[in-house]
């Protein structure tokens, strides 16, 4: 398979090296942004890990180019609908998680029942906090986000989330914390006056996260519509 990699940073090198062990063929790689959508003729599927503001205008020149688009890059969700709309148009394939790793994935289903398990007990209050390196450009993590929204789902108290210090009423708070080359870790805990429920992901290095998206990219052509771990996991 021909594979163009959009953002060439650490991951997308993790990423490139993943590929090739697997046989696949690296026919772009580069950080600048897409210049056109010609330069992807000859790839297969593109898998794009850039940053929140080039993220939409690769993603789209990926549709525009029939090439079906596996997306990392978190932080750019408040123009979903765009995509979205331009896939349904297109009948194209798009595929996003705000986290590849397989052992996350378990974590986002493990934290949606916790929550639900927990909706009944209004003495437990929840915080969530999580660690990345400081080159991360987004807080909070796309990942941390989407665990807030499995919260929110069962937890009829809270509306949304805040980012610490700033916490707002009826919020589950978060703490974004940038530490040296951490490949991220987040933690969820149910504080009571007289105990603690903490349930943690910790990641040792980017190799599960690009695994992850080399198999989402090997996954993905022949389908349409928008996709994501739970499509390809089987999770519901």
């Amino acid at each position: 398979m021909n594979i163009a990699i959009i953002g060439y940073g650490k991951m997308g090198k993790t990423i490139e090296g993943i590929a090739k062990a697997r046989g696949h063929n690296i026919v772009y790689a580069s950080s600048a942004p897409l210049s056109s959508p010609e330069v992807l003729n000859i790839a297969d599927v593109a898998i794009e890990f850039t940053g929140p503001e080039a993220a939409v205008d690769n993603i789209l020149m990926c549709i525009e180019a029939g090439v079906p688009v596996v997306c990392g890059t978190t932080g750019w969700l408040d123009r979903w609908d765009i995509v979205e709309d331009k896939i349904k148009k297109s009948h194209g394939s798009f595929f996003y998680a705000s986290n590849f790793s397989l052992g996350v994935n378990v974590f986002f289903a493990l934290n949606k029942k916790l929550a639900q398990l927990m909706s009944g007990f209004d003495n437990y209050q929840v915080e969530m906090e999580e660690i990345h390196h400081i080159h991360k450009k987004d807080a909070p993590s796309g990942t941390a986000i989407t665990l807030a929204e499995g919260i929110i789902e069962y937890k009829s108290k809270y509306i949304d989330w805040s980012l610490m210090p700033n916490k707002k009423e009826n919020t589950v708070p978060i703490t974004a914390i940038r530490e040296n080359e951490v490949p991220g870790t987040h933690s969820i805990r149910y504080i009571s006056e007289n105990d603690k429920i903490e349930i943690t992901h910790e990641a040792f290095n980017r190799v599960g996260f690009a695994q992850g998206a080399v198999i989402a990219a090997e996954w993905l052509p022949g389908k349409t519509g928008m996709l994501g771990m739970n499509d390809l996991l089987k999770i519901n």
